[in-house]
């Protein structure tokens, strides 16, 4: 307590003792004692009053011992048993875990990872793909202010993600590598990448490119096939030895046949290889009939129109073509949808020919758009002319209900700029992302979708969304997210397919390291977002005709079911509605693939480097003495002493006042009794 508060509480103590003696006692006509017993009431009263408004606090301190913390991130991915390694592992944690010394040093945090990280002490060995990169990235976010040294319990080998050992500078903490497994190098031929596109189109060849590698130091002879069922559609002959230890093999396959074509290529294995299982990988193509073609037609050069052409060129089943609008009269009879970007005066003749031929229209405006021209060309739609341009950001429509949208975090992404008003739609209209000034929803379309006598169109008012594909990749190390939202939005307003109660988004095939989730959206008979409906998936295997039924669950607006883990195969699905006749059923292809049993060996030297960078060291996993001696004898990990200061007051409100009435209580009750009221 500070002295300024000691000295308010005696003037306080003094004031209420003075103010009670010149009531009861100054001049006071009362003779008996009764006048000192009413004298200390009204003291003790006033006091009350005065301690409450100047609320006296003092200070205490507690003080506590802070242990650093100790992360074992364990990969629980399937390498680690097909190495054999997964009792080393279990050796290693326990090792750790049930030091006493190391317990009493550190709090052991511990983790296992496959493609996510999760905080448990299960671990199966049954994850279908390891991300130690995201791993690493994760723990560095949790302990970023934190004494948390890391012991990364794996092979080495990452099948998702980019390169682990230079991640160190997000991480920012000390990481000790226990490598499960040998460096023992062992002669082993493998297909190390296969390039293929994911789609054909009929009657075309379709190209495929093979990496094959070879470890070992004496000249092999091998040979490899490409089967199509049972059949060998390519095969090459192949020599390997100790200056030549890979080969480029690429071939080019017909399409002949719509659907879903799955291959195999193989390379045989040497006389006493301990892996066959990476001499083989299998693969898919989907052969199309006809390819989706998007005219993108602007007046001037700008970077969306590069970003719209690779969003939709990310599905090999569209192609974009930038024209201007003199150039598109030329060719209309090629495209199935017209992006209109920024027009002005100079595309009546666009707008003319696309009213003839009862073309999809996606315009999206700008800074430099004729709004004038736009709102005497177009009937759907008037937008408010200010002269006046301002940064909006755009908020998602979680309701939006005409095709599934990805939950992505567009709330995060940077503003695009147009003309500050507002568009006025004279039909009814779905909107997709409304505009944010300043952290305020203003309520106003930003990106929106309608239908018009059986022609689809969109209008997204705002330039810049290059910087939206530019930020989907930092916050997710991909462009994924953003192409797929573009693909959705472009593959909708480029069918003429009418709206269904019951929307389903699947792939026509996954490979075997691929998550399998079917997500579907299902709405009321006023097309409304149902959040309630029971939806089923009856599954089918066609190969062993087995049936499974498992319910949706709504996750981030849409029904979803996550399908990983099914055994490789055909497959048809029909999801329903479990009380009304709604149904939409579909089938895909999971092929053989698992991407664990590629390997032979740990990755010492990446581990070694992962830990050189991170100013930490590796261990094989019979040197956990040597783990725990190295950890103990690091000065950087010590226990510290910390304190905690409360500030409390220093008589509880309540119970002030409790006092204070029952003083004023005593003392008119006093009062009372004695006749002096």
């Amino acid at each position: 307590m500070s002295s300024e508060t000691i000295i308010y509480i005696i003037i306080a103590g003094i004031t209420a003792l003075f103010l009670a003696l010149f009531q009861y006692i100054y001049k006071s006509k009362l003779k008996s004692n009764l006048k000192y017993l009413l004298t200390g009431l009204r003291t003790l009263s006033i006091l009350g009053i005065l301690l409450l408004l100047i609320n006296p606090k003092f200070e205490s301190y507690s003080y506590y011992d802070e242990k650093p913390n100790l992360v074992l991130a364990v990969d629980n991915s399937e390498s680690i048993s097909y190495l054999n390694q997964n009792e080393n592992a279990e050796a290693v944690i326990e090792s750790l875990r049930s030091n006493e010394d190391l317990k009493e040093r550190f709090n052991i945090e511990t983790f296992s990872f496959g493609k996510n990280i999760s905080e448990n002490d299960s671990l199966s060995y049954s994850e279908k793909q390891s991300n130690i990169s995201n791993t690493l990235k994760q723990l560095g976010e949790v302990y970023k202010n934190e004494t948390a040294p890391i012991v990364l319990i794996s092979d080495g080998n990452q099948t998702f993600g980019t390169d682990y050992s230079f991640i160190t500078t997000a991480v920012n903490q000390e990481i000790y590598p226990v490598i499960l497994g040998d460096s023992t190098k062992y002669s082993d031929l493998s297909i190390k990448q296969l390039n293929v596109n994911r789609y054909a189109f009929l009657k075309n060849q379709f190209p495929i490119e093979i990496i094959a590698n070879y470890n070992g130091d004496e000249s092999v002879d091998s040979e490899l096939m490409i089967y199509s069922g049972d059949n060998v559609v390519f095969r090459k002959s192949l020599q390997f030895d100790a200056s030549k230890t890979s080969e480029i093999i690429s071939t080019a396959l017909p399409a002949n046949r719509v659907g879903v074509k799955t291959y195999r290529v193989e390379i045989s294995p040497i006389e006493g290889e301990r892996n066959t299982v990476n001499n083989s990988k299998s693969f898919g193509v989907e052969v199309i009939d006809q390819k989706t073609n998007i005219a993108i037609v602007s007046e001037s050069l700008h970077p969306d129109l590069g970003t719209l052409k690779k969003s939709i060129e990310s599905n090999e089943q569209r192609s974009a073509s930038i024209l201007k609008p003199n150039e598109f009269s030329k060719k209309i009879n090629d495209f199935q949808l017209v992006i209109l970007y920024q027009p002005n005066d100079r595309f009546n003749s666009v707008f003319k020919i696309i009213n003839e031929e009862n073309l999809n229209t996606f315009i999206i405006t700008g800074l430099t758009s004729d709004y004038t021209f736009l709102n005497s060309i177009e009937t759907n739609f008037k937008h408010k002319i200010t002269n006046q341009t301002e940064d909006f950001q755009p908020i998602l429509n979680r309701n939006y209900n005409t095709f599934i949208i990805d939950n992505i975090n567009f709330e995060g992404f940077p503003p695009l700029k147009s003309e500050f008003g507002n568009v006025q739609f004279s039909i009814p209209n779905d909107v997709i992302l409304s505009k944010m000034v300043n952290g305020i929803d203003i309520k106003q379309a930003m990106l929106s979708t309608f239908e018009i006598d059986n022609k689809k169109h969109a209008l997204l008012s705002g330039e810049g969304i290059w910087r939206w594909r530019a930020q989907a990749y930092l916050d997710s190390g991909s462009f994924e997210d953003f192409d797929n939202f573009i693909g959705k939005l472009i593959q909708y307003l480029s069918s003429n397919k009418k709206r269904n109660r019951l929307n389903v988004d699947y792939q026509s095939f996954y490979n075997g390291n691929e998550d399998v989730v079917i997500s579907a959206q299902y709405f009321n008979k006023s097309y409304e977002f149902d959040d309630s409906a029971a939806l089923t998936i009856v599954l089918k295997n066609k190969d062993s005709n087995s049936l499974q039924e498992v319910p949706l669950l709504l996750n981030n607006g849409n029904y979803s079911i996550d399908l990983s883990g099914i055994e490789a195969g055909t497959y048809d699905f029909t999801i329903k509605h479990n009380e009304e006749n709604v149904s939409s059923s579909g089938a895909f292809e999971v092929i053989e693939y698992n991407v664990e049993q590629q390997f032979l060996n740990a990755d010492v030297t990446k581990l070694n480097t992962l830990a050189e960078n991170s100013n930490g060291k590796a261990f094989f996993y019979n040197q956990t003495t040597d783990i725990i001696n190295k950890l103990l004898a690091d000065t950087r990990y010590q226990i510290t002493q910390k304190s905690t200061k409360n500030i409390v007051p220093l008589i509880d409100w309540k119970y002030l006042l409790g006092i204070i009435a029952l003083s004023l209580f005593t003392e008119w009750f006093i009062r009372k009794y004695n006749g002096l009221i």
